[in-house]
């Protein structure tokens, strides 16, 4: 007969399990670091918001398509309304940071873009998951310098535009542009470009391919923004 475990026995199982689960805590902190390594040559096959929405019972639908494949005017229209210094911070915007908090510390009374950049963004969509916690936070951030040190800036925002929500299952630029206006990727003009990075703040409500005013406006403005981001753009450059 197998004797039954004593209470002698139960420190040491106890001590197996905490064991355990802090090496499954580290794997699961130090995994996307890694994946980012692989993600440098490969395309990513899913993100962490993709499965998130599969969940939810959301269809999952994207079309990987390389940065050369994309219209140039939706990185142009993405940065300038994303992160207009994505070239020149090295993942974290402190600047913005600032102009965030101070807008707290008035009140809120200023209406200030957010301080979120496209490399915060790519490690929330890909590695992290959405809505607002100072622990998601903590973790994105140190996630954001790593991927801005490991990839390129033309990576930066080639992985950010396949993966990135555009509607309800809907990722990528490929998937945006044959679903809202019929046409690949490399095809979208300055004013659809333009409409799909409007949307961007919120895609589940603001819909690239049926407009409402507020989008539309928007839209306009980062027409007009995108025509003097040209000297701000030269990391996009090979």
């Amino acid at each position: 007969m197998t004797p039954e475990p004593s209470f002698a026995d139960q420190p040491s199982r106890l001590r197996i399990f905490v064991k355990r689960a802090v090496i499954g805590i580290v794997v699961l902190f130090l995994l996307p670091y890694v994946l980012t390594l692989v993600y440098a040559v490969i395309p990513p096959p899913i993100s962490a918001l993709q499965v998130i929405r599969f969940v939810q019972g959301n269809a999952v639908r994207k079309e990987w398509v390389a940065f050369d494949d994309i219209s140039k005017n939706l990185p142009i229209a993405v940065i300038a309304s994303e992160d207009a210094r994505f070239c020149a911070h090295n993942g974290v915007d402190w600047g913005a940071v600032q102009i965030v908090v101070d807008s707290a510390i008035d009140g809120g009374k200023r209406k200030v873009r957010g301080a979120s950049t496209i490399q915060m963004q790519t490690a929330k969509n890909l590695f992290l998951w959405p809505g607002r916690s100072y622990l998601r936070k903590g973790l994105e951030v140190p996630l954001a310098y790593w991927i801005d040190l490991v990839w390129s800036k033309r990576r930066v925002i080639e992985v950010y535009l396949n993966i990135v929500e555009w509607g309800p299952g809907l990722y990528g630029a490929e998937a945006a542009a044959r679903t809202y206006f019929k046409r690949p990727a490399k095809k979208l003009s300055r004013r659809q470009s333009a409409l799909l990075a409007a949307s961007l703040p919120n895609p589940i409500l603001r819909t690239a391919g049926k407009p409402g005013p507020l989008t539309r406006k928007l839209a306009s403005r980062l027409e007009r923004r995108m025509r003097g981001m040209g000297p701000y753009l030269g990391c996009l450059k090979q």
